[in-house]
């Protein structure tokens, strides 16, 4: 007997294979349920994040045509709450100049670029202009800055005919452009990745750009290119200090992709950094290319892409590959003398949360949830999910060593790439540990924030069966009050 929503489709000529095949669209096996992820096809960093008109814009790196890496165009969602996406048409295209690499976007409410009015103010896009044959001949100067606006809240993307605004100096690495006003010298601030440092440059109108200077040459990780840079201001305690964020591929502290950041002062034409030290925003081995929304206020959120270049390509999915990271709010913290960045997921996670249940050292779980552990004793532990195959992955501290790790090696499959087995680490940063530790797990990934959330540690997975067990094991001197579990509910209809 057909049932009745299945006898209305056939009567509106809807084959009943189409319905079935739709059904199954962002329930994939390993399908985030909480994370963007495009509805197929490859996606890596996000890009052009920009609010307006209560909009959260997420551009990010696409290609339509497979499942790896290709000709890179923008793809595009929005978002009136961070959590629940709508995947809109490409925004950008390839064309003459090349593959449309990393950049970001900005409301130009003074409409200096002159592509808008100031009642109708344009959204602008900078991005990387990456031309294949240059490339592929073996030149330096094929990475160069171009423009697009829009005129429709974001709706759809003209290029400026003028493109590129910013020419290659002979820099083979010279891209990822993250734009910023900077109201004190009522000016556009430009911080491009460039080989393995930072330059900055400055603009009245976004079309004519000054070089300022570098940074970096000598400072932070260098095992590979910089990429993917932000700058932005952070109060704490009364004081603005600023923030740069880097992602570096490879060289991060677990191996491959990772996002370093420094601590300082910008004076409109220079950064300057507090000390030499080199900081991770996520040891996890899965996120890179993270960077902010602009135009949020007195918010700074930010979000990443949940891979590594050491195997993003391979990893076991089919019809899609490739998440985003939870959108996470950055805030400072001041710890043992140290002024660190902190990472939250953003409070807009209650939306999609379920009830709160206390939960003993072994219980069974949902395939995404949020979990909260308050700690009376901070010492030793292991954290494991598992499934009835045996399958699991294993956080955990080592009080002796203080540090955390991440053991995936009898996660699933793992097989399409040996570093994929590599168990990654992360120093304690809190002195004699912390008291809480918060867990987001999605279907195939897990979001780790500890020491008081200056520690972030994120990671993939791929079990042949869904996670449904949890157990914590407490080793000695350690002692828990309450562990506290939330379903959270599919973000995906």
């Amino acid at each position: 007997m057909i049932k009745a929503k299945y006898f209305w489709l056939l009567l509106l000529g809807v084959p009943l294979v189409m319905n079935a095949r739709a059904q199954t669209v962002y329930h994939e096996p390993y399908r985030p349920q909480v994370h963007f992820s495009p509805k197929a096809h490859w996606t890596n960093d996000p890009n052009g994040l920009v609010y307006y008109k209560g909009i959260y814009h997420l551009f990010f790196q696409y290609y339509p045509e497979a499942t790896v890496w290709g000709p890179m165009h923008w793809g595009h969602a929005t978002s009136k709450d961070l959590i629940h996406w709508q995947e809109k048409p490409i925004a950008l295209y390839p064309d003459s100049l090349g593959y449309i690499f990393s950049g970001s976007a900005v409301v130009d409410y003074h409409n200096t670029t002159g592509f808008g009015t100031k009642k109708n103010p344009p959204l602008v896009a900078m991005f990387t202009h990456h031309d294949p044959k240059g490339e592929k001949e073996g030149r330096n100067d094929f990475q160069n800055q171009s423009l697009a606006y829009s005129l429709d809240n974001g709706e759809t993307w003209k290029k400026y005919s003028g493109n590129p605004v910013l020419k290659n100096p002979g820099i083979k690495d010279f891209r990822d452009p993250k734009v910023m006003w900077y109201e004190p010298q009522k000016k556009w601030v430009l911080t491009l990745a460039t080989l393995d440092h930072i330059t900055f440059y400055s603009s009245p109108d976004m079309k004519n750009w000054t070089k300022e200077s570098e940074f970096g040459k000598q400072l932070g990780a260098h095992g590979g290119v910089w990429e993917c840079p932000d700058l932005f201001p952070l109060k704490l305690e009364g004081k603005t200090h600023w923030v740069l964020i880097v992602n570096l591929n490879p060289g991060g502290p677990n191996g491959g992709s990772a996002t370093q950041y420094f601590m300082g002062q910008f004076n409109g034409k220079a950064f300057v950094p507090d000390d030499q030290q080199t900081r991770w925003m996520d040891y996890g081995p899965d996120e890179y290319a993270g960077v902010t929304w602009s135009n949020t206020g007195n918010r700074r959120i930010f979000i990443g892409w949940m891979s590594n270049w050491l195997y993003a390509n391979q990893v076991p999915t089919e019809r899609w590959r490739n998440a985003m990271t939870i959108p996470r709010e950055l805030l400072l913290k001041r710890v043992n003398g140290e002024v660190l960045l902190a990472s939250t997921p953003v409070k807009e996670l209650e939306g999609i949360e379920g009830a709160t249940k206390t939960i003993g050292f072994a219980a069974s779980v949902p395939k995404q949830f949020l979990l909260d552990v308050d700690f009376k004793q901070f010492g030793s532990f292991s954290l494991q999910l598992s499934n009835s195959t045996g399958e699991k992955v294993v956080l955990g501290y080592d009080a002796k060593s203080a540090r955390y790790y991440l053991d995936r090696s009898a996660s699933g499959v793992t097989s399409f790439n040996k570093d994929f087995l590599r168990t990654s680490y992360a120093p304690a940063l809190v002195k004699k540990g912390g008291n809480h530790l918060q867990i987001l797990v999605d279907v195939s990934s897990l979001e780790a924030f500890v020491d008081g959330n200056v520690t972030v540690i994120s990671g993939i997975f791929f079990p042949k069966q869904p996670y449904n067990r949890l157990r914590m094991v407490p080793v000695k001197n350690t002692v828990i009050n309450k562990m506290t579990i939330k379903p959270l509910f599919s973000i995906w209809k």
